[in-house]
């Protein structure tokens, strides 16, 4: 037996989060390295999905808007979601999808600048619809937008930046950004800090109130394993709250929604994040994936996601030929997210063999292998054995080629 294999087995005999794998649903032959793009199945969404469809909407019907509590499902699982992202109650709604809730929060937050700011900066290695979002809210709101790398942003601000667009930790790398230390830059030049935290909540602190972030947008599909689609969500500090200006006022968010009156008048609180109404059920199917998070420490997700990175990193070099692939994510424990990203020749080629062999990853153009590590349900046996055979895969398709 290799020792990475003896070392994964005594890592997993104590590992503390070990029994919340029993709470997904995994197939026993499959390492599922690709939670960071979707989460898995938690066993309690099915169960409580049918009873949404059949009791709820087939027996209560329109009764369920106020019997099952839909009307208020937005606030009610933002709050949920607000201690894994470091929030008090009352700041989180839920709705909508991470674009749409980046365009609200972008476009309020030059509201929020004030007069005299016609410039967004936005994150130049951004997931590209922030891009595109950002480029659409700066045209609206007649500011310039100039991409900058997040360490340049605070040489960047000036009197003339209004908001800033950046991401918690990039898709591509797992590289985790300085999100207290930019957050505090932004807000001196007298900027408005808006964060997307897509690839971070779930899987770190983020710490919203701690370090004073002002606005802020994630999905829930990822590390929160909500489902395909499930809604995102929206976070605006409180004291921000009664100036936040929504480009999109919904009859949700009317301080009267049933009043029908033909002038907006925004709700109090988060609520003004809300538009349409909501999409109850991928809404409540997140509500039940949410249950698997009761009792579970954010900093232990944290300590455990670390310990499988450095684990699978220690893997990759004990299993794969030197030279074959280069890490993209940082070593250091304070600029990793929860990701690791190889960049290798043949990518696509490699991930889709990966695949077959009951390794799923995922494949990002042009050269990156890019493997997710969500600690509820991913184990150090899965890391060394995804890495071993990573090692196995690269060997034959360089056998391959030099025969050919």
């Amino acid at each position: 037996m290799s020792e990475p294999t003896l070392k994964a087995r005594e890592l997993d005999a104590g590992d503390e989060l070990a029994s919340l794998r029993a709470a997904f649903v995994l197939e026993d032959e499959v390492v599922y390295l690709d939670g960071n793009s979707l989460g898995a199945l938690p066993v309690s969404v099915p169960g409580r999905v049918e009873d949404v469809v059949r009791r709820q909407w087939g027996e209560l019907r329109i009764r369920s808007w106020e019997e099952s509590g839909w009307w208020t499902a937005p606030e009610r699982i933002g709050d949920r979601i607000a201690p894994l992202v470091g929030a008090g109650p009352g700041q989180i709604v839920v709705g909508d999808s991470t674009s749409v809730n980046v365009f609200k929060a972008l476009v309020g937050a030059v509201r929020l600048a004030g007069e005299g700011r016609d410039e967004i900066l936005v994150d130049a290695t951004t997931f590209p619809t922030d891009g595109y979002i950002a480029g659409s809210a700066a045209r609206m709101t007649g500011c310039g937008i100039r991409p900058v790398v997040p360490a340049e942003v605070p040489a960047a601000l000036s009197e003339r930046t209004a908001a800033v667009l950046l991401n918690h930790v990039d898709y591509r790398t797992g590289r985790l950004h300085d999100l207290p230390g930019l957050t505090a830059a932004v807000r001196a030049a007298g900027a408005v800090a808006v964060w997307d935290l897509c690839h971070s909540a779930g899987a770190l602190p983020v710490g919203l109130d701690e370090h004073g972030v002002d606005l802020a947008v994630g999905c829930t599909y990822k590390y929160l394993n909500g489902g395909p689609g499930s809604p995102a969500y929206l976070y605006v500090r409180r004291d921000l709250q009664d100036r936040f200006d929504s480009p999109l006022p919904g009859w949700n968010s009317h301080a009267e929604p049933f009043g029908m009156r033909p002038a907006y008048e925004p709700a109090a609180g988060a609520l003004r994040g809300r538009v349409g109404t909501p999409d109850i059920l991928s809404m409540l199917a997140l509500e039940a994936a949410l249950d698997v998070w009761e009792g579970v420490s954010i900093d232990a997700v944290r300590a455990k996601s670390l310990a499988l990175t450095d684990f699978f990193l220690e893997c990759v070099g004990a299993y794969v030929p030197r030279g074959r692939v280069a890490s993209l994510t940082p070593v250091a424990h304070e600029q990793r997210g929860s990701q690791v990203a190889l960049r290798c020749d043949d990518a696509g080629k490699i991930m889709k063999r990966l695949i077959e062999r009951g390794v799923v990853g995922d494949f990002r153009h042009p050269d990156v292998l890019r493997f997710g590590f969500t600690p509820l349900y991913v184990g150090y046996a899965d890391v060394e054995r995804a890495a071993r055979v990573l090692g196995e895969v690269l060997g034959e398709v360089l056998g391959e080629a030099l025969e050919g």
